[in-house]
Formats: structure tokens, sequence, C-alpha cells
């Protein structure tokens, strides 16, 4: 399937190819503890050892709009999310994300947001959780808040995402896709908070702030596994 390379892919890649030159300070492991604004991320279902994913492949039922599954790949691109703010709250690139920010997950090879509403999900006819929008900007369901146990979002931990608009927490509880995306697990909202609501970040680009040789505020990234 041929997918359109949005403005957002295209910074991604930008991104990928300084890091790769060495031009924005690149730095191999887990420099930073935890997660800030602008990186982009790979998410971990803790519970199903699955991927937060998406592609450009669209429900048969529901809304009808692009899929969100669980995938155990590790290497997948359609796996990374970019953190970024909401219409009404911006979140300044390199700044730790707070916990009870909401923020907006886009998905960076369709430029479309992590997204829910109360369409029933196809397969556990639970909350569909699907990506949405052109080019990064969608609507209000697009909103999520980070739930977790400090002041910030850290690396190690697990949180949990609960959909600001609908009050259901991002979940996989198992249930498999046949073709044409066989294997893959589906991805919805319940309301309950359990093991299948955890979510760790993996691999990503993380952005953080650092100091400019000329004394003002410049972005340097860490990186794990692309």
């Amino acid at each position: 399937v041929a997918i359109t390379v949005t403005n957002l892919k295209r910074d991604f890649l930008l991104q990928i190819s300084l890091l790769l030159s060495g031009i924005c300070g690149l730095s191999i492991g887990s420099e930073l503890s935890f997660v800030t604004c602008g990186s982009v991320i790979k998410l971990l279902n803790v519970k199903h050892n699955v991927r937060l994913h998406s592609h450009d492949v669209r429900y048969g039922s529901g809304s009808g709009q692009q899929s969100v599954t669980g995938v155990s790949a590790v290497e997948d691109s359609n796996s990374y999310w970019n953190i970024r703010g909401t219409s009404g709250a911006s979140c300044t690139r390199g700044t730790p994300v707070k916990c009870g920010q909401t923020i907006r997950l886009t998905h960076v090879n369709t430029g479309r947001n992590l997204h829910s509403h109360y369409f029933a999900s196809p397969l556990s006819s639970n909350q569909e959780v699907s990506a949405f929008g052109e080019e990064g900007e969608g609507d209000h369901l697009d909103e999520w808040t980070v739930q977790c146990g400090g002041s910030v979002w850290k690396r190690e931990e697990s949180v949990r995402f609960r959909h600001k608009s609908t009050d259901g927490l991002l979940s996989v509880t198992g249930e498999q896709y046949g073709r044409p995306i066989h294997g893959q697990m589906e991805v919805h909202a319940m309301s309950n908070p359990s093991q299948h609501s955890l979510w760790k970040v993996m691999e990503g680009v993380f952005m953080k702030p650092s100091e400019s040789p000329a004394g003002g505020r410049d972005f340097a990234h860490t990186h794990t596994e692309f």
C-alpha cells in the first residue's frame, strides 16, 4: 500500500539523518531518565509484549478509520509515534512530559493521531481506538492524559493513557486479527484499569534541552534502536 510522505515523516527522517551524521550530539543508550515532548517513540504493552502500531489499513466496521493494532515485531517502522501537545496546550520540544499532562500521539508514517470514540472495536466490542486526522491535525478526540506515579513520565516506569473525552484506557486484551493483518492484536479502550492497560516506552529518538555554545537553548537528541 502506497503511503503519502507527510511533513511529519519528512521531519522525522531529517532527524534520523542528522543523528546518523553526528550533527545533533548523538548519544547511544538511555541518557534521559524521563520522556520528553517532541520525542519519537515506540510503546510496549507490558502484559502482551506488543508495540502500539498503525498502518494505512482501515477498519471494515465501526468508524472505518485507520486501524491501530499491537505487533510483536521490534523493528517495524510503523510503530513510531511522535509526542505532541494539543490544540489548547503546547508541549515544548525537549521538556519532560508531566504526569497528568494531556498529549497527542501522532503516527509518524501516516501523520494521523491516536484517537478514540464510542464505536465498538471489531473483535472484543470494547471501545474502538483508531488513527485519525491529516498531517497531524485531527480533533479533540485525539487527546490522551498520561497517568503515572510521580511528577514526570519516567522512561523505566509503566504508565497508562486515559482518553480525555471518554475516560477509556488504552488497552490490549489479546484478541488477534486474521487477514490482512494476521496475528496483530486488537488495541481498544476500556473503562477500568488493569494489567492490560500498562505501557512502557521502548525504542525511539528522545529530545532533550541542552545548552548551545552561544549560551542559549538548543535541542539535542538521544536515541536507542531504530
